[in-house]
């Protein structure tokens, strides 16, 4: 039998975190979202035996936070033996057609632009989350 797969939310604006939640809960998905304000305390649980235990996760990762770069969270993550199948979603203000190459380079799955404007930044999100109701997560090793 497959765990639920647990979100974890890498977002710094409180705003954009609650809007990215709610719009993922309209899309019908109840998965536990596990959020965190810094990259330290987000990285601190990635590499944590409970993330060890407790299988697959989806994370959704801002590029810009106050402690460190999100780029830097995604290389870390993606070159951890364990942790490198977890699906990344890079959501952010950033679309520098460099930094986009960048993340896919690093093996991000999927880059959303955060549109500027509350009503499309809710669609995408929307869109996000059935996105997320379809796609599968491999196992945590």
């Amino acid at each position: 039998m497959s765990t639920a797969v647990k979100i974890v939310m890498i977002e710094d604006d409180l705003g954009h975190a609650k809007l990215i939640e709610k719009n993922i809960r309209r899309a019908n998905i109840a998965n536990d979202i596990e959020h965190f304000a810094d990259g330290g305390s987000a990285i601190e649980y990635l590499f944590s035996e409970d993330v060890r235990l407790n299988g697959p996760m989806l994370i959704l990762l801002d590029l810009n936070l106050p402690d460190m770069s999100g780029t830097d969270i995604l290389e870390r993550v993606k070159n951890d033996s364990r942790l490198k199948r977890a699906p990344v979603v890079v959501l952010t203000t950033t679309d520098d057609k460099t930094e986009i190459q960048r993340c896919y380079d690093l093996g991000c799955n999927v880059y959303i632009t955060k549109p500027v404007d509350y009503e499309s930044f809710a669609g995408a999100i929307r869109q996000l989350g059935l996105f997320m109701s379809v796609m599968q997560a491999p196992e945590i090793e």
